[in-house]
């Protein structure tokens, strides 16, 4: 079972190079690509071709610089096209991060479960890890979980073996810097099991360690990906209150003007109900993308706006009797809970199926 490995590349030093000496002596093809690195590595890109072309390995260029995930893109697409027998291909850094025996070790696991995504696992936790790789990737693994219920120890890790039919899926996604990866991720939910192989974490110093992710661009870029679906919610929530404020203000001037004396309690039903569909729809279609049946996931979405109502209501009134506090503030400190809880819910079990 071949499996091919990518090389994505901007201005590598000789720690590629010492790489490619150790891997070519496997007769693995491996696809290299020079992401736009400037004019001054291009004795480093010529070693490379010279070490890799044998096997059957290709050098790919960028003339400019697109970022690692549009190189990932460039090799997946050549893969297609070139080598469509392939069973999948194991992902690899250049700065010298991932050992042979590292893509060994993930190479060896895909080979026995090639419908999984691999992920090659670091430890953040020694006092050798440069303290912005630690406290980045163990942010990102807690927001990874909260928004996707996926638990990733090493959400940044470079080295991954994909399936083919995944790798197809992957070309045609967004993101091409770092924000690739967290797409990748993101992606495998109810599609793609995700199993993980422990790799030591090698920096070269804890001071030192030269990167070219962006503390802050990619960052940024990142979190965009892993906050899309939780911000379209939270657009969908409040669209809902402004949909029942609305039909609450219709229902109460139709109602008292025809003298109903409890104008104000079938106002507020009528409104409640009607905005809770429109929040369910909008949920179902645009925030989880749900293939679950309309019956299935409306019955679980009601239960669990009825379940959420009487929460509030036992809740608020054990804060105001336990604390004597004011009923509008604890009543925004437990529904602003119950708000994060009830999109957990939504997330994993109301519209667990997804597109």
């Amino acid at each position: 079972m071949e499996i091919p490995i990518i090389i994505p590349a901007y201005e590598p030093d000789n720690q590629l190079i010492s790489l490619l000496e150790t891997l070519v002596n496997g007769k693995r093809k491996i696809i290299v690509i020079n992401d736009g690195s400037s004019s001054e590595y291009s004795d480093v890109f010529t070693k490379v071709e010279s070490l890799i072309t044998p096997d059957g390995g290709v050098l790919l260029t960028h003339e400019v610089n697109y970022g690692k995930g549009k190189a990932l893109k460039t090799a997946f697409d050549y893969i297609i096209k070139n080598l469509p027998d392939v069973i999948g291909v194991v992902t690899a850094d250049s700065d010298g991060q991932h050992t042979v025996e590292c893509i060994e070790s993930v190479s060896d696991e895909f080979s026995k479960n090639p419908n999984c995504l691999i992920l090659g696992v670091r430890s953040f936790d020694g006092d050798d890890i440069p303290w912005k790789s630690s406290f980045g990737n163990k942010l990102t693994m807690r927001v990874m979980k909260f928004v996707s219920g996926l638990s990733i120890s090493d959400t940044q890790t470079g080295l991954r073996a994909i399936p083919f039919t995944f790798m197809k899926e992957l070309v045609d996604f967004g993101g091409n810097r770092f924000e690739f990866e967290t797409e990748m991720l993101l992606a495998t939910v109810d599609k793609y099991e995700i199993r993980e192989v422990t790799i030591p974490t090698i920096y070269e110093s804890k001071d030192n360690h030269q990167t070219h992710f962006n503390p802050i661009k990619d960052s940024i870029n990142i979190y965009k990906i892993l906050g899309k679906q939780f911000f379209k919610y939270i657009l969908a929530s409040a669209s809902s209150f402004i949909v029942d404020i609305l039909l609450f203000y219709i229902f109460c001037r139709v109602f008292k003007f025809n003298g109903l004396k409890e104008y104000i309690i079938v106002s507020t039903v009528i409104a409640r109900v009607f905005s809770a569909v429109f929040n369910y729809a909008v949920n179902y279609k645009k925030v989880f993308l749900s293939n679950e049946t309309v019956a299935k996931s409306a019955t679980k979405y009601f239960c669990l706006a009825i379940l959420q109502m009487g929460c509030s209501a036992l809740f608020v009134t054990l804060g105001v009797m336990a604390t004597t506090g004011n009923e509008v503030v604890v009543k925004i400190i437990v529904d602003t809970i119950l708000f994060f809880i009830s999109y957990k819910i939504q997330h994993r079990l109301v519209f667990a199926k997804r597109k």
